[in-house]
Protein backbone atom coordinates (compact mmCIF):
# COMPACT_ATOMS: atom_id res chain seq x y z
CA UNK A 1 0.00 0.00 0.00
CA UNK A 2 1.26 3.79 -0.82
CA UNK A 3 2.57 5.69 2.19
CA UNK A 4 1.53 9.57 2.72
CA UNK A 5 2.68 12.02 4.82
CA UNK A 6 0.25 14.53 5.99
CA UNK A 7 0.61 17.83 7.46
CA UNK A 8 -2.29 19.88 9.24
CA UNK A 9 -2.23 23.65 10.78
CA UNK A 10 -4.69 23.34 13.19
CA UNK A 11 -7.52 26.17 13.55
CA UNK A 12 -7.49 28.47 15.93
CA UNK A 13 -10.84 27.45 17.54
CA UNK A 14 -9.32 23.02 17.88
CA UNK A 15 -5.96 24.60 19.17
CA UNK A 16 -8.36 26.57 21.64
CA UNK A 17 -10.37 23.02 22.00
CA UNK A 18 -7.10 20.74 22.94
CA UNK A 19 -5.66 23.42 25.30
CA UNK A 20 -8.99 23.47 27.48
CA UNK A 21 -9.15 19.37 26.84
CA UNK A 22 -6.31 18.09 25.95
CA UNK A 23 -6.08 14.77 23.97
CA UNK A 24 -4.70 11.68 21.59
CA UNK A 25 -5.19 12.87 18.31
CA UNK A 26 -4.11 9.53 17.23
CA UNK A 27 -6.99 7.85 18.73
CA UNK A 28 -9.51 10.34 16.92
CA UNK A 29 -7.92 9.87 13.47
CA UNK A 30 -6.81 6.06 13.52
CA UNK A 31 -10.79 5.22 12.71
CA UNK A 32 -10.96 7.70 9.93
CA UNK A 33 -7.90 6.78 8.18
CA UNK A 34 -9.25 2.97 8.88
CA UNK A 35 -12.61 3.21 7.49
CA UNK A 36 -11.17 4.39 4.36
CA UNK A 37 -8.64 0.86 4.33
CA UNK A 38 -5.80 2.87 5.53
CA UNK A 39 -3.67 2.69 8.58
CA UNK A 40 -1.83 5.21 10.65
CA UNK A 41 1.66 4.68 11.43
CA UNK A 42 2.70 7.25 13.22
CA UNK A 43 1.30 11.18 14.42
CA UNK A 44 3.97 14.08 15.74
CA UNK A 45 2.99 17.45 16.94
CA UNK A 46 5.30 19.95 15.54
CA UNK A 47 6.48 23.21 15.87
CA UNK A 48 6.78 25.62 12.39
CA UNK A 49 3.99 26.07 9.59
CA UNK A 50 2.00 23.05 10.46
CA UNK A 51 0.87 21.47 14.06
CA UNK A 52 0.90 18.25 13.39
CA UNK A 53 2.61 15.49 10.99
CA UNK A 54 0.95 11.94 10.00
CA UNK A 55 2.18 9.05 7.71
CA UNK A 56 -0.52 6.97 6.90
CA UNK A 57 -0.49 3.33 4.32
CA UNK A 58 -3.71 4.11 2.23
CA UNK A 59 -5.02 2.12 -0.45
CA UNK A 60 -4.42 4.48 -3.51
CA UNK A 61 -4.71 8.81 -4.08
CA UNK A 62 -8.63 8.76 -3.55
CA UNK A 63 -8.90 7.54 -0.67
CA UNK A 64 -5.84 10.01 0.55
CA UNK A 65 -7.89 12.86 -0.86
CA UNK A 66 -11.11 11.34 1.23
CA UNK A 67 -8.84 11.73 4.18
CA UNK A 68 -7.62 15.63 3.49
CA UNK A 69 -11.29 16.90 2.38
CA UNK A 70 -12.86 15.14 5.28
CA UNK A 71 -10.72 16.83 7.83
CA UNK A 72 -10.58 19.79 5.64
CA UNK A 73 -14.20 20.16 5.55
CA UNK A 74 -14.74 19.75 9.58
CA UNK A 75 -12.91 23.50 10.16
CA UNK A 76 -10.71 22.30 12.57
CA UNK A 77 -7.48 22.67 10.55
CA UNK A 78 -6.88 25.75 8.10
CA UNK A 79 -4.08 24.03 6.02
CA UNK A 80 -3.51 20.78 5.03
CA UNK A 81 -0.78 19.12 2.68
CA UNK A 82 -0.28 15.62 1.75
CA UNK A 83 2.95 14.27 -0.02
CA UNK A 84 3.05 10.56 -1.52
CA UNK A 85 5.90 8.63 0.08
CA UNK A 86 8.08 6.59 -1.97
CA UNK A 87 10.28 3.55 -0.26
CA UNK A 88 13.53 3.41 -0.85
CA UNK A 89 13.44 0.37 -2.87
CA UNK A 90 10.83 2.37 -4.75
CA UNK A 91 13.34 5.27 -5.58
CA UNK A 92 15.71 2.63 -6.79
CA UNK A 93 13.49 1.34 -9.28
CA UNK A 94 12.66 4.78 -10.43
CA UNK A 95 16.25 6.04 -10.59
CA UNK A 96 16.73 2.70 -12.82
CA UNK A 97 13.51 3.67 -14.91
CA UNK A 98 15.04 7.63 -15.24
CA UNK A 99 18.38 5.92 -16.60
CA UNK A 100 16.69 4.21 -19.26
CA UNK A 101 13.86 6.88 -20.24
CA UNK A 102 16.11 8.49 -23.05
CA UNK A 103 15.55 12.00 -21.99
CA UNK A 104 17.55 14.58 -23.94
CA UNK A 105 17.64 17.94 -22.37
CA UNK A 106 17.50 21.20 -24.43
CA UNK A 107 20.60 21.56 -26.93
Amino acid sequence: MPYYMVQAAYSQAATAAMVKNPQDRAEGLRPVIERLGGKLLSLYFAFGEYDVVGVAEMPDNVSSAAFSIAISASGAVRAVKTTPLMTVQESIEAMRKAGQAGYRPPA
